[in-house]
């Protein structure tokens, strides 16, 4: 079941208090403002993962009766009610997450049909009135630069509100309570950021030669490591995650930027060589292979050339590559820091300039590392930082995306999602880079070292409580060693220790969003229900308060299973049994979404035979370390393409041909 979480709930925007119904249609729960047509509450719906925005009428279906599993409303019809899927709800779990801002009302009734008599419920929730959300709230922690934490959009230097002045919340994930506020911006807040970086690229990328960037990213490096507990501490209580892993994204985002300003440097263009004899053309040595550009060193230009041919004699071709533009960088909250750096640093060491749009539960790492790169002497208007609440979120992004000064989208998110975004971008042809949602198996064979597997995986998959697009999902052991190897599984998962993300004892801390809790319990659901076995914890959402569920193991899975299809992204792991090679490949590679894959065995043969036969864009051979390095392109199953970190610049530089004839 999909219901809203706090964070969705305090919304300043809600003028008095009013009804809200909710309504599941297809595989996602909508509810829709009473009286409006599905067709505007589908377009709000469909760009939230399953989140509920809008708002309808609904009654439940009556007791008894089973629910259509595909009524699918169809969009653009004026009666919504007939289209609908009927769903019952539980007061107690709505009243137990909505209670400081909402009430929820069950009415029963009861309905004759010809000899036979129904019994039907109503649930509604009420939201109240709310006052504005004030800016300040007492915070939960002590941070050494107090200065980091800012709670407004930086734009062109400046920290500003949006143009309504209206604010969302930002919960920890650890407590379920609200310790800051960000300006809730929308499609008015767009241009502003936009012209602000558009601005700014006209100085950046032309004044601002390649080793200049490099020295500001190398500067920005060093004031992220040594601001890097006050960053991992804004981090724990945004995500959830236990401190020593954000101490962990912390440096490997740093690492990022020192990287990228390596390859900054790297861009610089060589001396020019000297000009070709006026004899008869030869082609000429590897060492004067090369011709600089035509243009200055600060436009930071590849230039490779071609020699002279006989037809064209004494003419030369060259290739040059320049910054694209203002880059626009939609970053998720799974990894909000790493990836912001990841995206930023490349774009900006390529010479453009960049608009992040962070997540609505993370949004005051961006702003921080924003901070930071104001401190490290970057221009006004090189990084620009747009935050804006759930509700808003699918408006401001495709007016971003949609703008005509944006020439570059990197995005990180689901996938589903990620066909809207490249959808809009297609629209106006902008470069586009995709890093998608994934559903990775790990298959382990019998001749595999079953210890070191089960500490690797367990150390992967319940990294972040398994909210990382790269954790296993299905994990397919061959039969002969399955029960040995559930038995060593089981054993380093109830080493975790659950609890806050500040305690020194934690090792998995909760959940980021309410929402992700509910998958999660409704996927282990329907796996006991067809079979699954609890091997280890429950499944459900452990007691007090904070997002938390115990590590969770589930043997005898099979591929009619829900958790089969869907990313999980919760501490929820299932195991499956197979027995050829043959059958595991064919079985883990029947996924909508690849991202990455794991393989443990000793025979090398079989690995490389593995490595060419799975539909993952990485795997990870004997090993689930994915080095900096890696190249990750698209996998044939549509996880969209994302630049490793040694080709990122790339995606962020035209490449430009030109045809010279010396004087």
């Amino acid at each position: 079941m999909c219901i809203p979480d706090l964070a969705d709930l305090i919304r300043p925007r809600i003028p008095s208090p009013e009804v809200y119904h909710y309504a599941t249609v297809g595989h996602r729960c909508h509810a829709v403002r009473r009286g409006e047509k599905f067709s505007a509450a589908s377009r709000i719906t469909q760009d939230l993962d399953g989140r509920l925005i809008s708002i309808a009428n609904i009654t439940s279906s009556p007791v008894g009766r089973p629910m259509r599993r595909h009524s699918v409303a169809q969009p653009g019809r004026e009666d919504y009610s007939s289209h609908r899927r009927r769903v019952s709800f539980s007061p107690t779990m709505i009243s137990a997450v909505t209670s400081p801002v909402a009430s929820t009302i069950t009415t029963a009734s009861t309905s004759s049909s010809g000899t036979s008599t129904a019994k039907s419920h109503k649930n509604s929730l009420v939201i109240h009135s709310l006052t504005p959300i004030s800016p300040s709230f007492p915070l939960p922690f002590r941070l050494t630069d107090v200065d980091l934490l800012r709670r407004d959009c930086h734009i062109h230097g400046e920290w500003v509100s949006s143009l309504s002045n209206k604010r969302f919340a930002v919960l920890d994930p650890g407590t379920g309570r609200v310790w800051a506020t960000c300006p809730d911006s929308t499609r008015d807040d767009v241009n502003p950021a936009v012209k602000s970086a558009h601005v700014a690229f006209q100085g950046f990328s032309k004044h601002t030669p390649a080793h200049e960037r490099a020295r500001l990213l190398t500067s920005w490096h060093h004031l992220i490591l040594a601001s890097r507990l006050d960053l991992a501490t804004i981090l724990v209580h945004e995500t959830g995650k236990p401190l020593t892993e954000a101490l962990a994204e912390v440096d490997y985002g740093a690492g990022l930027v020192r990287w990228f300003a390596g390859e900054a440097d790297r861009l610089e263009p060589p001396p020019p060589p000297p000009p070709p004899p006026t004899t008869t053309p030869q082609l000429p040595s590897p060492a004067a292979s090369r011709v600089s550009s035509p243009t200055s060193d600060d436009d930071g230009a590849v230039p490779a050339s071609t020699p002279a041919t006989s037809a064209f004699p004494r003419k030369r071709g060259a290739l040059l590559k320049q910054p694209i533009g203002v880059v626009l960088a939609l970053v998720p909250w799974s990894f909000p820091l790493a990836l912001t750096l990841r995206k930023a640093a490349a774009a900006l060491a390529a010479g453009c300039t960049v608009i992040v749009k962070p997540s609505s539960e993370s949004p005051l790492t961006a702003l921080a590392l924003a901070c930071l790169a104001d401190r490290a002497g970057f221009p006004a208007g090189a990084i620009n930082v747009l935050t804006t609440s759930l509700g808003n979120t699918p408006v401001v992004s495709e007016a971003l995306c949609m703008h005509p000064l944006v020439k570059a989208v990197s995005f990180t998110g689901s996938a589903r999602v990620g066909k809207r975004v490249a959808a809009s971008c297609t629209r106006n042809l902008k470069r586009l880079s995709l890093d998608l949602g994934g559903n990775c198996p790990a298959v382990v064979f019998d001749d595999a070292d079953l210890g070191q597997v089960a500490k690797d995986l367990a150390a992967l998959k319940w990294r972040h409580a398994g909210q990382a697009c790269v954790a296993p999902n299905r994990c397919y052991v061959q039969r002969r060693v399955y029960d040995v190897f559930s038995t060593l599984l089981v054993a380093e998962a109830s080493k975790l220790k659950v609890g806050h993300g500040m305690a020194k004892d934690t090792t998995l801390g909760p959940l980021t969003t309410i929402r992700g809790l509910y998958k999660a319990e409704a996927l282990c659901k329907d796996a006991t229900e067809k079979g699954a076995v609890k091997l280890l914890g429950t499944g459900r959402r452990e007691p007090g308060d904070g997002y938390f569920m115990a590590p969770t193991v589930l043997g005898s899975m099979t591929d009619s299973m829900l958790m089969c299809r869907e990313e999980v992204f919760a501490p929820v792991l299932g195991l499956y049994v197979f027995d050829t090679e043959d059958e595991v490949v064919m079985r883990a590679n029947d996924t909508p979404v690849g991202l990455a894959g794991y393989v443990f065995t000793k025979n090398n043969d079989r690995l490389w035979r593995m490595f060419d036969r799975l539909d993952a864009a990485v795997l990870g051979m004997n090993t689930v370390c994915l080095v900096t390095e890696t190249p990750v392109p698209a996998s044939n199953n549509g996880n969209g393409y994302t630049p490793a970190q040694a080709t990122a610049l790339d995606e962020f530089l035209v490449t430009k041909g030109a045809a010279m004839s010396p004087s």
